[in-house]
């Protein structure tokens, strides 16, 4: 692939964990216009993606080089409850990314996720088929497609267990373990029977310039090295903050948590990087070595 120009981002939905690290990592040597509906930071901008025209005019005014597509639902809860709203927010806006990308003549960034396969496999590379379960799944599943099948110019970077953005943006697991132990909580219920692969933002943004630099397109597993489970990642963290000799971890299974987690979730989100891997270009860290940086960066004194 020809190497091409980065001196101008647009990045579309950057008020998240993975917006907060690709504003750091870009920032460096381009121009970025980062913008988002939650205003959170004095380095974004408002706009709404969902509108077409709006989004269209936002980017065509900036004159990017690249624009990267980063905002999504990601609350599978919120998702089965809100169905049209997850797909006007994961799916519809996707199709606006790519004729705005086509229209400018530019490539498009798309993030996608490891929760589109059915999680009845031992881990999946870049190969194998989607069959994603609920409504999240198949909303980004959908964008997914619509990119490879409509975008002139993409790259498209799966991730898996997002961690990033500490107290203020991490929604997802680690926060939410730390929260009960900042809360007080000795006793910690972890699932046993969910497997994935962890992604650290700061990573994930490092191995997309990487890509984008040396000129790679496609489809690209993008995930930290390491199979790992729900309670593995849990008791790690605990050790990490030495505090295994004060909580308790007590296994359950994903039942105990029906009610409060009752989307339906793949058993296994296990990817491998194998495109990374054949091309050199994997950069991604042991799970373990980035959830201690992450742990050292965002919650040191935090407890």
């Amino acid at each position: 692939m020809m190497e091409r120009s980065l001196n101008k981002i647009y990045i579309a939905g950057c008020g998240g964990m993975l917006g907060e690290s690709f504003y750091e990592k870009f920032k460096e040597d381009c121009k970025v216009l980062c913008t988002s509906i939650d205003m959170n930071e004095k380095w974004l901008t408002y706009l709404d993606f969902r509108d077409h025209i709006a989004y269209k005019k936002d980017v065509s005014d900036f004159k990017p080089d690249w624009l990267f597509h980063l905002g999504a639902y990601t609350d599978l809860e919120y998702c089965e409850q809100h169905e049209e709203e997850t797909y006007e927010t994961n799916t519809v806006s996707v199709r606006h990314a790519v004729s705005i990308a086509n229209e400018l003549s530019i490539p498009m960034l798309y993030i996608s996720t490891a929760g589109i396969f059915d999680g009845k496999k031992d881990v999946y590379d870049e190969s194998d088929m989607p069959n994603p379960i609920g409504h999240y799944a198949k909303s980004k599943c959908l964008g997914e497609k619509y990119v490879i099948e409509n975008s002139n110019d993409y790259l498209i970077c799966r991730a898996g267990w997002m961690m990033g953005g500490g107290p203020k943006k991490d929604k997802k697991f680690i926060q939410k373990i730390i929260k009960q132990l900042k809360n007080g909580k000795k006793g910690l219920h972890i699932v046993n029977d969910k497997l994935g692969t962890p992604t650290y933002t700061h990573d994930f943004a490092a191995n997309v310039k990487l890509l984008i630099e040396k000129g790679e397109r496609g489809l690209f597993n993008m995930v930290c090295k390491g199979l790992t489970s729900r309670l593995e990642v849990a008791t790690e963290l605990v050790k990490l903050l030495e505090l295994q000799n004060e909580i308790n971890i007590i296994e359950v299974d994903s039942n105990y948590f029906i009610e409060e987690y009752f989307a339906e979730r793949p058993d296994c989100e296990r990817l491998i990087n194998k495109r990374l891997d054949d091309l050199g270009l994997n950069i991604m860290r042991e799970w373990k070595v980035s959830l201690e940086e992450y742990l050292k960066n965002y919650y040191y004194n935090h407890l």
